[in-house]
């Protein structure tokens, strides 16, 4: 779910685009589980997963950045600037 690299924390994802509100729901398959409140179409989901990890972590959203999954319900996002314990402590905690 979590890895930590030389460029930053790597969170994999399962999203579920068309949410009333976009949130962490848990886990899913060993992936972060998270509701979107975007549709799935032109990208716009893909704009809210970087607005909403970028807001949860106190990020500009240049920080966040989309690695894998851009077409598919599975993600890979990488957070730039953070360690492994403060992600996990905000995204576990709130």
């Amino acid at each position: 779910m979590f890895r930590e690299t030389p460029e930053g924390v790597q969170i994999s994802l399962y999203v579920q685009p068309n949410a009333p509100r976009s949130m962490i729901i848990g886990e899913h398959n060993g992936a972060l589980k998270i509701k979107i409140k975007a549709p799935p179409v032109e990208g716009k989901a893909n704009e809210e997963i970087v607005r909403f990890f970028a807001e949860l972590l106190d990020l500009p959203k240049s920080k966040v950045e989309m690695l894998r999954g851009e077409k598919s319900r599975g993600k890979t996002v990488l957070i730039h600037g953070l360690s492994l314990e403060s992600v996990r402590a905000v995204v576990f905690e709130g």
